[in-house]
């Protein structure tokens, strides 16, 4: 069976994004409702763990269905947001097992919303972690728009099946307010819609000393050192005036330990609150020295606007 990635992403479509938030779930709008096709949906095995599915075969769901097999009890999940989740997928037409994550919780997947069928999005939305969720997602929100998937026996008009265990989710983006920067000799952030960062570093040196500012508040759980962190962030060279890391750039937040990373990155972390963007500017004495490590020079200031998602 091929991994999860592949089918996902075989749909080529944008796919409706998802967040969470701690406003109780009775007052989210979900995106799908219970019906006929997915109360008839059945799981059984633990939270977490690989379920035994069953349905009738010849279901054709004409709308997208949610239907909740477990409740959970965590954070609602809305729109615009990464999710770790672990999920099953059948076909409706045959009952088959066309795809599965592999519910392996030492080594989770973040979800980025484009590696989502727009089905199991709308039925993520509203859903509270820990939740196991049946879905029916019509043709339309499944692979009927790029003309159903002929490699895993999947046709154009097929409904597909998901059981989905949701274990928890991420903001996607830093989400706090923003703060003046009264630090001197920071490089200038602007942020693209879907929160990636862009740099203008001064022409000046740089400056010796590690300097470093808050550009939005979060107001979420604060980073402590040896917590795990989920961020999305850039680095930058400062001579150089040139991107050399960016996990926006490879479509999946980054997730650490802070003594894990360079000091300077560390120190950037360490204090900050969930939802909060920063930007560091980091000497060699607190990033990698005197020694070229890939892409950096030797003695070479870093830049980096982190956006900081989640802890553990």
């Amino acid at each position: 069976m091929r991994k999860a990635p592949i089918l996902l992403l075989s749909v080529g479509l944008a796919a409706i994004t998802l967040t969470a938030c701690s406003s109780p779930a009775e007052s989210c709008e979900p995106e799908a409702s219970s019906g006929r096709i997915s109360d008839v949906i059945t799981a059984s095995g633990d939270f977490g763990t690989a379920p035994t599915v069953d349905a009738p075969r010849g279901l054709n769901a004409s709308t997208t269905e949610r239907s909740t097999l477990i409740e959970g009890d965590g954070e609602v999940v809305l729109e615009n947001e990464l999710v770790v989740l672990d999920y099953t997928l059948l076909n409706g037409r045959t009952g088959e097992v066309v795809n599965q994550s592999a519910y392996d919780a030492e080594a989770p997947t973040i979800f980025a919303p484009a590696n989502l069928l727009p089905g199991m999005a709308k039925g993520l939305v509203c859903a509270t972690a820990g939740s196991r969720v049946a879905v029916a997602m019509s043709p339309e929100d499944a692979f009927g728009p790029s003309g159903g998937n002929p490699q895993f026996g999947i046709e154009e008009d097929d409904t597909i099946l998901a059981v989905m265990d949701v274990r928890r989710s991420y903001l996607a983006k830093a989400n706090g307010i923003p703060v003046p920067v009264t630090t001197p000799g920071l490089p200038s952030v602007v942020t693209a819609a879907d929160g990636t960062p862009g740099l203008t570093i001064p022409t000046n040196d740089p400056p010796a000393d590690l300097r470093k500012a808050t550009l939005l508040q979060g107001n979420g759980e604060t980073v402590e050192e040896g917590d795990l962190v989920t961020v999305q962030y850039t680095g930058a060279l400062w001579d150089e005036r040139t991107i050399f890391d960016s996990s926006w750039d490879r479509g999946t937040p980054a997730q650490f330990t802070t003594d894990q990373v360079v000091p300077g990155f560390a120190e950037a972390l360490v204090g900050a609150q969930v939802g909060s963007q920063v930007v560091v500017v980091i000497p060699p004495s607190e990033g990698y020295g005197d020694a070229e490590t890939g892409p950096v020079p030797a003695g070479s200031t870093l830049v980096f606007v982190v956006d900081i998602l989640g802890i553990g």
